[in-house]
């Protein structure tokens, strides 16, 4: 790893540069919008944060080496077999392998932690960044495509949101 970056778990102080990056262009291939207001992902992220303490997520805070926040990784279903991943870096951040170093290192904790081998992984496949991302993980994981679903999001946007699980290898 290249160590420009570290996670650790999600504070509030963060609130502002969360709201403020969690934007259109981020949420293009993503089931949410952006947040109506800073209150709206106030109260999302406190609820993000009432489930990490009964160990149902993990919601950590992507950082500079000098703590400025680049982004969200996150895990969903903690208590299941095959927990859910989540991962977004800051526009002006990306392409600089943050979300490999994000990810690959909440995975290892949760291993480690929660002794989890098995994971979620969805994403829009037009979305050709989040692609790149999951062939990532193929030298470690084994990578199954459980479909493709195309729908429709409340608030109108089309995805067509592809599925996959990675099971790491013996």
């Amino acid at each position: 790893m290249n160590r420009k970056i570290h996670i650790a778990p999600f504070e509030m102080k963060y609130l502002d540069d969360y709201y403020r990056g969690f934007n259109e262009e981020i949420t293009k291939y993503q089931w949410p919008d952006p947040f109506g207001s800073i209150d709206e992902a106030r109260e999302m992220l406190q609820e993000f944060l009432d489930e990490m303490e009964q160990g149902e997520t993990l919601l950590y805070s992507i950082l500079s080496e000098d703590d400025r926040f680049l982004g969200s990784v996150e895990i969903h279903g903690l208590s299941g077999e095959c927990p859910e991943v989540g991962i977004w870096v800051a526009e002006h951040e990306q392409h600089k392998g943050y979300a490999f170093e994000a990810l690959n290192a909440l995975l290892s904790r949760v291993r480690d932690q929660y002794g989890k081998t098995c994971f979620f992984y969805e994403a829009d496949i037009r979305n050709q960044s989040s692609m790149k991302l999951l062939q990532k993980f193929s030298e470690n994981y084994e990578i199954t495509d459980k479909g493709t679903e195309k729908l429709t999001t409340d608030s109108g946007k089309e995805l067509e949101l592809g599925g996959f699980e990675l099971k790491l290898k013996a």
